[in-house]
């Protein structure tokens, strides 16, 4: 039963994916007659040369985009959720986002954008981005490691990640407060969130670090499971749990870095969307609930990218969307916490 439930629902996802991908190529604020889209996705080309820069320079690289992300995010709050037993543990939650965001901050508001010179006027911005992300991840996840270290309870843990974010938004109001009116605005604009800021040439970068970093947390299915169990028992079946945990955290933070560069500080989807899977799954066997969430968080990052643009008001915001999804659930896995088994 378990395993026709998981066939079904996997089912389902994909078909979810393939419709949405498909909605996403026909529906914008410009109109495209979905024969047209056809015949410039087969090679063929179109009697509308706009029409061809539209559907291959910006439609497909916003759906690799946002289901890259949707399932970057999604996994990287399922290890997190694992990792430090706690069903509210998330990237932006423990700070992870922040930390990122502060990355980005720096380069885009601090330095005025001269890093990036640094790299080439043509990749020098986004690289620059990237690992300015990166450290600022890295370093919001070096303090969560040294106080797990102290800090023996998840929930006080959850606290120390709460208020990590907190100081780093602090540090980025101030150097707000500094910047240039250009500065503010770019990245203003950034945090806003959007699916739609990674071109044909930053794809290849944006998802192969991806895609291996996900390869990754695939490899780490059995530790994950096992750290279900407790960390007694997963030491007593042979888990280096220490050498385990800082794994996670590492591609933790590439895969929230990454997406915070290129997309901006995406709320809520790495938290809600590993719930979801649990629930439609029933289990929290990570052989089958990773791949689920991943599957999941793509599926619903296509969603929020399709509500963005659907409208006559222009793009609506990536964050100004993901809360009307979330906030029910989250309010639901609260109320139902005793009824619902996570970590089983």
């Amino acid at each position: 039963m378990d395993r026709r439930r998981y066939l079904i629902v996997m089912t389902l996802l994909g078909g979810a994916l393939l419709l949405l991908a498909a909605a996403c190529l026909l529906l914008g604020s410009v109109k495209i007659p979905a024969r047209s889209v056809i015949d410039i996705l087969m090679g063929h080309g179109s009697e509308n040369r706009a029409w061809e820069i539209i559907v291959l320079q910006s439609r497909l690289p916003m759906i690799a985009t946002a289901a890259l992300a949707g399932a970057a995010l999604s996994v990287s709050g399922l290890l997190l959720q694992t990792t430090f037993n706690n069903p509210l543990a998330g990237p932006s939650i423990l700070g992870v986002s922040t930390g990122a965001g502060l990355g980005v901050a720096i380069i885009m508001l601090a330095t005025g954008g001269t890093v990036g010179s640094m790299f080439g006027q043509t990749v020098g911005s986004y690289v620059a981005t990237l690992l300015g992300a990166l450290a600022g991840a890295g370093v919001v996840l070096a303090v969560l490691i040294g106080m797990s270290a102290i800090v023996k309870s998840s929930t006080m843990l959850l606290i120390v990640g709460i208020l990590v974010s907190y100081l780093a938004s602090s540090v980025i109001s101030l150097l707000n407060s500094q910047a240039t009116e250009e500065g503010i605005h770019n990245y203003v604009a950034w945090g806003f969130g959007t699916f739609s800021g990674v071109s044909v040439e930053q794809m290849p970068v944006y998802a192969a670090i991806i895609v291996l970093a996900l390869m990754g947390a695939a490899l780490m299915v059995k530790p994950l499971n096992a750290l279900l169990l407790g960390t007694r028992y997963a030491e007593n079946l042979g888990v280096n749990t220490h050498r385990t945990r800082n794994l996670l955290l590492l591609i933790t933070g590439v895969l929230t870095a990454v997406v915070t560069a290129f997309c901006g500080p995406i709320g809520f989807v790495g938290l809600v969307v590993p719930h979801i899977a649990r629930l439609t799954l029933n289990t929290s066997n990570h052989t089958r609930l990773l791949p689920a969430t991943m599957l999941c968080g793509a599926v619903t990052a296509l969603l929020c990218s399709l509500l963005s643009v659907v409208g006559q008001h222009g793009i609506i915001p990536i964050n100004a969307i993901t809360p009307i999804i979330g906030v029910p659930i989250i309010l639901y896995i609260i109320v139902n916490r005793r009824k619902i088994q996570y970590f089983n």
